[in-house]
């Protein structure tokens, strides 16, 4: 059997992409001749002419460029291929492409006895594949398909041709892959007796650039013959996409006075074409500049990198002289280079000319007048200032400071934040009587550091003359608040002091009457002339207008100004006690079963609205007991309860039984109440008092209730 002899498949690449709508029907854009063949010779030789290309756009050729798919060769401007340098082998096949603005077209060169060398096709197109896969012999040879994306109507259209030299009777080809049985389906198909391959489809190469597609070969019932052999479709690219800018809101800042040449920011845009053609080789520029002054030109950019700086000196970049700071320039970005063909996209910059503190603020005036009355408090002068410099920042707002004339601290000043001013308050009221005249040096400087060569002057200073008004003011009790201590129950009309009140207004003479302001319990009364204070009435210690033993009083002075003006003074009694209030018992109605094992009817609790030594110990008894009636006993649990109990049971009737109770005071003070026992009868758990009376209480709960009494002192 004879080796198989390789037949090199030539993929004649006849679409030819036409970036212009108009048709030439007397001429067809392209390389007159597509394939050539020549001898692999023993060297091709340096600048030597190896053939001659013509190719026609049908436009005049404008800007037409030649790659070769071997760096080794060049095309000459007038069709000649040469070699750049002495070189033995280069491969089967070389590639060359031309393109202008309006065609392009692909010529295969095949060299006769040449040897493989694969990967050099991807060169032209400036694809990164750059380690050659070496292939093994086989009757199935194939080469790169390529398509230019965007073709029209008509589809489908053959794009190559796959032979297969030794390729057996009633075989047949299958094409497989990515574009054919695999999703995106049906986009490429093969005729499977003549080894054709078409596209059914118009293709993007933004969407997928290359397909990898598989060729065998199969016999009648589909078994595979040979392969599969890899095919690659590479999809050239068109100039469909604009540049546009993605990362907007573009936004920069320059300072004041930068000096020219500053880089203010960088716009970049993104163009979706092939990035290694220059379909997406972008060049920027600026459209427009608004405002227009000081100059039309006050920026440039960088028309391949995309950054912006200024152009102007720095003089003419003064915030401060500018009809507006702010400046909107239209960036253009344009791809092929920047060639009038190319697709344009554009995006609005904002350069904000950022403030400085290079002017210091001024007070508008070098001295400023105030009056204020005494007594008063608040604003009573706003300071003006002048600054040049931005509002929003801290090179304009204001920072006041008093650096004279405060000596006592009754003057603050702050900034008014909406204004700039500078509010001069009294802190601490002034008497007119100390100081009628107030003289103020202020200082005024902004919250940022000024710039090196601005300093603040005179003018950064002002001093505030300020006048006191004086007024009539009331009358001053002192002490303030007076205080006296007397026993309660003393005698109506006793004398509990003599308040005493001035009157600032030392210089106007002004006499002084008195007279009650607030007197709760009706108990006070002041001599208008001497300021004596007196009782009306019993003064009483547990009276519901005395806290904690102490009265509270308010009396008033009132001078002889024109109007008058009125001073308050507070009188605090502290009132000692004295044993006048009898002490209670609590409860005062208890029950008993009338068969009771446990004959404990009550404790009692006793309690003294007087203090103490006034109150307990307390001694409870039994007040006027007969001897033939002794059937009850009290006894004494601790200083302030007792218990009551029965000698024998009783019969179910209504009991009142007089206590009398004792207080510690000297004289003690007794009481008597009468404890009303009803007993009962108790009968299978049930209580029956209705013959003893309407009270229904258990001794059991009342039992508790007096433990529970007498576990909260």
């Amino acid at each position: 059997m004879q080796p198989r002899t390789p037949l090199v498949l030539c993929v004649l690449l006849s679409q030819v992409q036409l970036l212009t709508s108009a048709e030439d029907l007397d001429c067809t854009p392209g390389f007159q001749q597509k394939v050539f063949h020549i001898n692999q010779p023993a060297e091709f030789i340096e600048d030597q002419s190896i053939l001659n290309l013509t190719f026609s756009d049908c436009k005049g050729n404008d800007k037409l460029r030649y790659e070769v798919s071997s760096p080794y060769f060049k095309v000459n401007s007038d069709g000649s291929l040469v070699a750049l340098r002495n070189i033995t082998a280069v491969g089967r096949t070389l590639f060359v492409h031309a393109r202008t603005l309006h065609a392009e077209d692909m010529a295969e060169l095949v060299i006769v006895g040449g040897k493989d060398i694969q990967g050099s096709l991807q060169d032209i197109f400036k694809f990164a594949r750059t380690s050659p896969v070496p292939r093994q012999k086989r009757s199935i040879v194939v080469s790169p398909i390529l398509i230019p994306e965007n073709q029209r109507q008509p589809f489908p259209r053959d794009v190559g041709k796959v032979v297969d030299s030794d390729r057996p009777e009633r075989s047949k080809f299958r094409l497989t892959g990515k574009g054919v049985d695999q999703e995106p389906k049906g986009i490429f198909r093969i005729n499977e007796n003549t080894g054709s391959v078409s596209v059914t489809r118009t293709l993007d190469r933004e969407v997928i650039a290359i397909y990898q597609l598989f060729v065998e070969t199969t016999d009648a019932n589909g078994k595979t013959l040979e392969g599969p052999v890899p095919l690659e479709v590479i999809v050239i690219d068109q100039n469909d996409n604009r540049p546009i800018f993605r990362e907007g809101p573009y936004i920069g800042h320059v300072m004041e006075g930068s000096p020219t040449g500053t880089t203010v920011m960088r716009m970049t845009a993104f163009d979706a074409d092939d990035p290694a053609t220059d379909n997406a080789l972008l060049r920027y520029n600026i459209r427009q500049q608004t405002p227009d002054k000081p100059s039309p030109n006050m920026f440039y950019i960088d028309p391949e990198k995309g950054d912006i700086v200024t152009v102007v000196s720095p003089a003419l970049l003064d915030r401060e002289t500018l009809e507006n700071p702010k400046y909107e320039l239209i960036i253009e970005a344009q791809d092929m280079a920047g060639l009038d063909v190319g697709l344009t996209g554009t995006a609005t910059a904002t350069i904000m000319i950022d403030d400085k503190n290079d002017h210091s603020p001024k007070f508008t005036k070098k001295e400023f007048q105030a009056t204020v009355e005494e007594g008063a408090v608040g604003v009573i002068v706003n300071l003006t200032v002048e600054d040049k410099d931005d509002p929003t920042t801290g090179a304009w707002r204001a920072a006041y400071t008093i650096i004279n004339g405060n000596p006592g601290q009754s003057f603050e000043i702050h900034t008014n934040p909406q204004t700039n001013e500078g509010m001069l308050s009294v802190v601490k009221p002034l008497d007119y009587e100390i100081s009628a005249f107030h003289t103020l040096l202020i200082k005024v400087e902004n919250e940022d550091p000024l710039v090196p060569d601005v300093s603040y002057g005179p003018s950064s200073t002002a001093t505030v003359h300020i006048t006191v008004l004086d007024v009539n003011e009331g009358p001053v009790f002192y002490p303030d608040p007076m205080m006296v201590t007397r026993q309660e129950n003393i005698s109506v009309g006793s004398v509990l002091l003599t308040v005493n009140a001035t009157d600032p207004d030392s210089l106007q003479h002004q006499t002084i009457r008195y007279s009650v302001y607030k007197d709760p319990a009706g108990w006070l009364n002041i001599n208008p002339i001497n300021g004596t204070v007196d009782t009306t009435a019993v003064l009483d210690r547990e009276s519901p207008f005395v806290h904690n033993s102490v009265y509270t009083a308010l009396f008033l002075a009132i001078d002889s100004g024109n109007p008058p003006a009125t001073g308050t003074g507070t009188l605090l009694i502290t009132l000692e006690d004295v044993n006048d209030n009898a002490p209670f018992i609590y409860p005062t109605v208890a029950e008993v079963c009338d068969d009771a094992k446990n004959l404990s009817v009550v404790i009692l609790g006793a309690s003294d609205k007087d203090l103490h030594p006034n109150t307990d110990p307390f001694k409870f008894e039994i007040h006027k007991q007969t001897v033939p009636d002794k059937v009850w006993k009290i006894s004494k649990i601790n200083n302030t309860h007792a218990l009551v109990s029965l000698l024998q049971n009783l019969n179910k009737a209504n009991y009142n039984l007089p206590i009398m109770v004792t207080d510690s005071g000297k004289p003690p003070m007794t009481n008597i109440t009468d404890l009303r026992v009803q007993v009962c009868s108790c009968r299978n758990s049930k209580v029956d008092c209705n013959a003893a009376g309407a009270l229904r209480f258990s001794l059991p709960s009342l039992l508790l209730l007096s433990l529970f009494s007498l576990a909260c002192l």
